[in-house]
């Protein structure tokens, strides 16, 4: 009977031991920020300063794991699979919820597999072209494709990556002939565009901002609704005469689907206090980051409106998925 009561006490213990760990408080151990892209790249910068942020508002340590390839989906699927408790994330972005899924075959799916915990930040891009070039201004840039139809390139990082989807954008809003020339990253496309071997090409604006400043490439337009208070002097596309051919890089904060309101919302206010941060602030906007604050739903609501737009985008460039 004595060890009947012993097992009877252990077992009890050990449930209420089960339950007081389940009542923990979010977060109670490190957080996985999953990074989709390689290190060093505009993605790293953006996560790694996040990451930082939401240890300091959180309390427990956010670390930053580099799962790059596939166009983002290797990191985008590692999450999906992952347990649905909030120590594992994704810093996403179209590529990795919307572009990637379109283009090609993916194990996951990049809007139902997630639960969104906000869009954190927008990177817009800049029409640039290389200093040789005899255009002074977008009217000039479209002047000289519309006298020589399929004369002028523009490099991109690769298909379906958003410096060849804004210039896909660019060139149908504009209604010019312009040949893609697609490299394995941002990197060998400003190498060639700075050297000369390329023409014009829509990049992420903290990607080309020394060469522009430098003198390196001619920024021509910013792709987006307003100017750059980094670079006031550059006209927005629309300024230009190129309506509705705005890009850019976004950013959500993502976890797999299943994860519990309470731990997304946790993480929502996390984010918007760290938004709200001066320093943070004054950070992000020296890399053309503008800081976006949304609830889950709107997150959701932004991505699946990303892919009706996507869709569209990707068809006309030839590259959907049979």
């Amino acid at each position: 009977m004595k060890t009947l009561n012993r097992l009877l006490c252990g077992l009890a213990a050990g449930a209420f031991c089960a339950a007081a760990a389940a009542a923990e408080p979010y977060p109670s151990q490190p957080i996985t920020l999953v990074n989709p892209y390689a290190a060093g790249g505009p993605a790293d910068v953006l996560g790694r300063a996040l990451a930082r942020e939401l240890e300091r508002q959180l309390g427990k340590p956010v670390i930053v794991e580099n799962k790059a390839g596939g166009g983002a989906a290797i990191g985008a699927n590692f999450v999906a699979r992952a347990k649905p408790d909030g120590y594992t994330l994704l810093l996403g972005t179209s590529a990795a919820h919307v572009v990637t899924p379109l283009m090609q075959r993916t194990p996951y799916d990049g809007i139902k597999d997630f639960a969104f915990v906000s869009i954190v930040a927008n990177q817009p891009n800049m029409l640039v072209a290389r200093p040789t070039l005899n255009a002074a201004s977008v009217a000039d840039l479209i002047s000289m494709a519309r006298k020589d139809p399929g004369k002028i390139n523009y490099a991109s990082a690769g298909p379906g990556s958003s410096p060849h989807l804004g210039a896909e954008l660019f060139r149908e809003r504009a209604g010019v002939d312009i040949v893609h020339i697609p490299y394995s990253g941002a990197a060998p496309a400003i190498n060639d565009l700075v050297g000369g071997q390329v023409d014009v090409a829509v990049l992420n604006l903290a990607a080309s901002l020394q060469f522009i400043r430098s003198g390196r490439l001619k920024a021509l337009a910013y792709a987006n609704g307003k100017r750059s208070p980094l670079l006031p002097d550059v006209p927005t596309l629309a300024e230009s005469g190129v309506a509705g051919a705005e890009s850019a890089s976004w950013y959500s904060l993502a976890a797999p689907k299943g994860t519990p309101p309470d731990v997304l919302q946790r993480l929502n206010d996390a984010v918007a206090r760290v938004n709200a941060d001066a320093e943070y602030g004054k950070l992000m906007q020296a890399q053309g980051v503008d800081l976006w604050n949304m609830t889950p739903a709107e997150a959701t609501a932004f991505v699946e409106k990303d892919q009706v737009a996507m869709r569209k985008l990707v068809e006309s460039a030839g590259l959907m998925k049979k």
